[in-house]
């Protein structure tokens, strides 16, 4: 099995794109437009966003993003490639933004994911992410799933 490496880039790093872009066709097809909650790579540069990619050799085959606030930290935009899945790279991104969060003193971590993502949804419980009611810009939408992890 190929390595994988965890590193934090930017959202404009070589495949970044490829896997932000892949990742909305994924949502799209399951949720409608208003109940997609995407960061845009601009949002990604900003202070506090932090972005977590996993690379196999050099491709870019899974991310998320942290956006941290204070001592609560939300996590947004984890996608892995279709050649990726079940080859541990959610978890391994998961592994690296969970403890970045913790170093940088965040007591939480919240997410918002859909409710027809069961392998997320089985892979966040399996973590430790329970169910919360929903949080922000997902309170009013149908589809939307929030979780946290106290850390």
């Amino acid at each position: 099995m190929t390595r994988l490496a965890i590193t934090i880039e930017s959202p404009r790093a070589p495949g970044v794109a490829e896997l932000l872009r892949a990742g909305e066709m994924f949502s799209a097809a399951l949720y409608p437009a208003d109940e997609n909650f995407f960061l845009t790579p601009e949002e990604l540069e900003e202070p506090g966003v932090t972005v977590f990619v996993g690379r196999m050799d050099t491709t870019a085959v899974g991310m998320a993003a942290l956006v941290l606030d204070g001592e609560s930290a939300e996590l947004k935009r984890l996608f892995v490639s279709d050649l990726a899945r079940g080859r541990g790279v959610a978890g391994g991104v998961l592994d690296a933004l969970e403890e970045h969060a913790r170093g940088a003193g965040a007591r939480v971590i919240r997410l918002e994911t859909g409710n027809r993502s069961d392998a997320a949804l089985a892979l966040y419980e399996k973590r430790g992410y329970r169910l919360i009611p929903r949080f922000g810009p997902y309170i009013d939408s149908e589809s939307s799933l929030c979780m946290e992890l106290p850390l």
